[in-house]
């Protein structure tokens, strides 16, 4: 259930999609992954949530490291089973059991997702409903991180929009020491800038946007995502609009982090709009 496509006219607007075979064999991310049970990264191998105390084996192959080692993205993509529900020309539904002995060492929370991925001319709608088992509650911190691109350009000059949040203070590893500050509403070509910042918005569905040559690529959240992460690196093809149902390492610190109680369920939304926009550039 990896997001691996979505073109416009046959232009690819996915980005980090040349090589999965490779992405998968490293545990690396790709187009639109889906990150679960944590999105970005753990403030080290030890948690407690919902109850429960966790240690994770760092030589665990269901973990990925980032360069602090530190667990970053939960268990990777290709690793998760999926057990398809629906299939059509323009939808795709599909069951995760998280049952497995070696998936509950990682997040010993037994749980049921449903993903659907639904296609229409104006974009891509991304659902997802985790439903929690009779055993005990489910803490909640999965998120996406869709990989974007504006063909026809340099990064330099696309533009990216972003509205108005309250911003998450980093240490230098990425994790939210749980200050916070104003982030006025951003509009403007990339240039130079470079994000890789953790954000709070300020309303129920934000909109971020990333355009150029005529295109305007747009990440809605329409429902239960209440934490962004905002992704564009300096020298890279790709700016990552990330939906973000807590912030970073909630599992560590329990701030912002929510919890599915015993046979309850909790749905996400969100979703990526295409359209093309006659006279559109990056002045």
């Amino acid at each position: 259930m990896l997001g691996a496509s979505l073109r416009h006219r046959g232009v690819e607007l996915l980005r980090r999609v040349e090589d999965l075979t490779d992405a998968a064999a490293r545990g690396s991310t790709a187009g639109i992954p889906f990150l679960h049970p944590w999105a970005n990264r753990l403030d080290g191998v030890r948690y407690r949530a919902a109850g429960r105390s966790v240690t994770l084996d760092p030589a665990s192959p269901l973990l990925h490291l980032d360069a602090n080692r530190l667990p970053i993205h939960g268990v990777p993509w290709s690793l998760l089973s999926w057990e398809l529900v629906e299939t059509a020309h323009d939808r795709v539904r599909a069951r995760l059991d998280w049952s497995r002995p070696d998936l509950l060492a990682v997040f010993p929370f037994p749980h049921r997702i449903e993903l659907a991925a639904v296609l229409d001319a104006g974009g891509l709608t991304i659902t997802i409903v985790l439903s929690a088992g009779r055993d005990g509650p489910v803490p909640v911190s999965f998120g996406f991180h869709p990989y974007l691109g504006v063909p026809g350009l340099p990064r330099a000059a696309w533009r990216l929009e972003l509205p108005a949040m309250r911003k998450l203070a980093l240490d230098a590893r990425g994790i939210p020491t749980g200050a916070e500050e104003p982030f006025p509403h951003f509009d403007s070509a990339l240039g130079e800038h470079a994000f890789d910042d953790g954000f709070v918005p300020l309303t129920e569905r934000p909109v971020f946007a990333l355009s150029a040559a005529g295109y305007r690529l747009t990440v809605e959240f329409l429902e239960g995502y209440t934490h962004a992460q905002v992704y564009a690196p300096p020298r890279g093809d790709h700016v990552a609009l990330e939906p973000m149902m807590a912030p970073t390492s909630a599992l560590t610190s329990g701030r912002g982090l929510r919890v599915v109680e015993p046979d309850g369920e909790c749905r996400a939304v969100f979703r990526i709009g295409v359209s093309r926009v006659e006279g559109l550039s990056s002045a």
